[in-house]
């Protein structure tokens, strides 16, 4: 073992020790009269045995300082916003900040909103396209496409949040995998050098290996007519630690992902240890929506995960309450919330998987309207402010890091 880090893994050990010998890693969370936050857990309608070998699996990088644990949360606006996961994201990793991995599966989203936690910039002429809508190009797990057959196109990503606080890890990376396919050949800037990629066909994607670490990427094409569709950029470090990877698309629902023809072999790419998902606002947001469409839906993705990681543990979020507009200026509650819960319940029970109940902890029915009244939700009734959805981060991060501790308390004791 080499000399710093054999360094780095005693550190790991005496800081480790030291954060759990408090006997919490919860973070502060304001309270509001008209929530259940003293509800907040983790409940298991089935049993906890994914979760438990989730949780060996931070022993060993917490202890050790060695591994490498994916995290992947799934979802619609609400996680295409960055916020929230960004905020689980943070907290997860300043716990021990020298275990910060790859960031892991972006999107260059153009023409939309991007996650706060990474920046975009493009030139020339792009397609975008999403799994919400009708779409006519192939997608993989992000939900989503570019595409171009303007020879001077070009994208570039800056992993930098856009408003660093002291707890916002740096992602520095030397790893790049552009996924896509076309006759053009996506070309990677590294300051005044050329780098051209490894196609690998079974990923499909262009593999760059840069000579140091950045926190930037440029990328344009050769200069050969025809085009090109981005899929992905997968960015990482090599390095031990957690990378969470937060995949959201605007208006998705759980068949939007269903759809996407390169969905399981992203799935193999990103390899999760813990999927969170957060998908179902928009299932429920349906006239027609019924449980066990819902149910039978999540199966089939469900498979196409556990068929990748067998051994992959699944957290189910509740819906949030939320209302439909009827109206210019009215509103009426939406019943759907509560079918909802009740269908994670049974997602939770059937697939052995965790659910944090957030409808319930967030008040339950016409609870929202409350929500938008303290500032912490948005007008349409549907949405959280940037407020609204950090506090979401620090609940679920609290809820997860309870369930740990527990496991810490039962393995160690």
């Amino acid at each position: 073992m080499k000399r710093h880090t054999l360094l780095l893994s005693l550190s790991l050990v005496a800081a480790t020790l030291g954060v759990f010998a408090q006997g919490s890693v919860r973070v502060e969370v304001p309270d509001y009269s008209f929530t259940r936050f003293d509800r907040n857990c983790l409940i298991f309608p089935g049993d906890n045995t994914s979760m438990e070998s989730f949780f060996d699996r931070l022993d060993s990088l917490f202890f050790t300082g060695q591994g490498h644990v994916n995290i992947m949360h799934i979802g619609g606006s609400h996680v295409q916003a960055g916020v929230f996961s960004q905020q689980m994201r943070d907290n997860l990793l300043n716990l021990f900040p020298g275990l910060v991995a790859g960031r892991g599966l972006v999107f260059p989203f153009m023409k939309t909103n991007t996650p706060a936690s990474y920046s975009i910039s493009r030139t020339g002429e792009w397609d975008y396209q999403r799994n919400a809508k009708a779409f006519d190009t192939r997608m993989g797990l992000a939900g989503a496409s570019v595409t171009t057959s303007d020879t001077t196109a070009s994208f570039s990503i800056v992993t930098r949040e856009k408003t660093p606080r002291d707890i916002t890890p740096v992602f520095d990376f030397n790893l790049v995998k552009i996924l896509g396919y076309g006759d053009m050949e996506p070309v990677v800037h590294y300051d005044s050098t050329l780098l051209r990629g490894i196609y690998n066909e079974d990923e499909g994607s262009y593999t760059f290996e840069l000579p140091d670490f950045t926190d930037s990427l440029y990328v344009d094409f050769n200069h050969e007519e025809g085009s090109f569709t981005v899929t992905g950029v997968y960015l990482d470090n090599g390095m031990p630690g957690i990378t969470y990877h937060g995949i959201g698309i605007n208006g998705a629902k759980v068949n939007s992902y269903l759809q996407c023809e390169d969905l399981k072999r992203d799935l193999r790419l990103v390899n999760p240890d813990l999927v969170i998902f957060g998908i179902g606002i928009n299932d429920a947001a349906a006239d027609n929506f019924t449980e066990e469409g819902f149910i039978r839906d999540y199966d089939a993705l469900i498979d196409s995960i556990l068929d990748v990681n067998p051994d992959c543990a699944l957290l189910f979020i509740t819906n949030n309450d939320s209302y439909k507009r009827v109206g210019k200026k009215r509103y009426e509650v939406n019943p759907n919330g509560e079918l909802a819960e009740h269908a994670f319940m049974e997602l939770g029970c059937k697939h052995n998987g965790a659910v944090w109940d957030f409808f319930d902890l967030m008040g339950g029915l016409k609870s929202m309207q409350k929500w938008q009244n303290e500032g912490i939700a948005q007008k349409d009734k549907v949405h959280f402010t940037t407020s609204g959805y950090m506090l979401m981060g620090d609940l679920l991060f609290n809820a997860l890091m309870d369930c740990y501790m527990e496991h810490l308390s039962n393995k160690y004791q």
